[in-house]
């Protein structure tokens, strides 16, 4: 099987933690240049230090703040300039705060919307061209299992998720004749920074214990615990592969089998 990813650059956003942090790492193992992208420098940094380099790769940060269109415009098509290889995208962000869904103001579908799809769709309309060229490209949309399942409580997330993975798939119909394929992780409950605060603000609001939290979201997993953000990164890592070639507009859950729909 060819995973091999020598000489491929990619773009990871919300890498310096979680998923994008595991899959940065995942991705430089296979031999990618790795460009991390998020919006705390001083964070950057240091997962950049960490990031593997025995094949002589050579990889950079990128400061974008995912709240500001106008400067993920900017700051993507200057760096392109200076290095315009791509050939992988990574679209990655942090999920909104959670809460009932009729409780949700209209500002904060509008700046989850923005933060996602608008986001994803500024950085692929630059990186596309590269990957044209190249005859290769490789875009992942890390989402929720709420695309396929709505998760009680995350109203708004479930929303943008499922924006989200129609804009793949429309993507995934237009792209696919260049050798270029689109597709969608779906986490389950995985082991980051964002499951403990949901995990904190339920507890808050029922008066259980953080403890008893996780283990009534365990219960329902199939395999009986939390997913890893190395695992998640593991098939966002084949999906880039050479090998997923003919894998394209899929929506792939990484749950530990949790959700009930095919």
């Amino acid at each position: 099987m060819n995973l091999d990813l020598t000489g491929k650059t990619a773009f990871v956003c919300g890498s310096t933690q979680g998923i994008g942090k595991a899959t940065a790492i995942e991705l430089a193992l296979l031999g990618a240049n790795i460009t991390l992208v998020a919006r705390n420098e001083e964070k950057l940094k240091v997962v950049l230090n960490e990031l593997p380099h025995k094949k002589g790769q050579k990889h950079r940060y990128l400061v974008i703040d995912f709240s500001k269109a106008n400067q993920i415009k900017f700051r993507i098509e200057r760096h392109l300039s200076k290095y315009p290889e791509a050939h992988i995208l990574i679209n990655n962000t942090g999920g909104p705060v959670g809460g009932a869904v009729i409780d949700a103001s209209p500002e904060l579908f509008v700046q989850t919307f923005n933060e996602h799809v608008v986001s994803a769709q500024i950085l692929t309309q630059a990186i596309a061209p590269s990957m044209i060229k190249a005859g290769f490209g490789r875009i992942i949309n890390v989402t929720s299992i709420g695309m396929k399942q709505p998760i009680i409580g995350l109203g708004v997330s479930n929303t943008v998720r499922g924006a989200m993975g129609n804009w793949s798939k429309s993507m995934a119909n237009e792209l696919g004749k260049y050798g270029i394929t689109t597709n969608n992780v779906l986490p389950g409950y995985t082991t980051t920074a964002r499951l403990q605060k949901v995990n904190e603000m339920k507890a808050a609001s029922t008066g259980k214990s953080i403890a008893d939290v996780e283990q009534d979201l365990i219960k329902d997993i199939p395999i009986g615990r939390f997913t890893s953000p190395q695992e998640t990164a593991s098939v966002i890592a084949f999906l880039c592969s050479p090998a997923a070639a003919s894998v394209n507009g899929v929506s792939i859950p990484v749950d530990g089998g949790k959700t009930s729909s095919l």
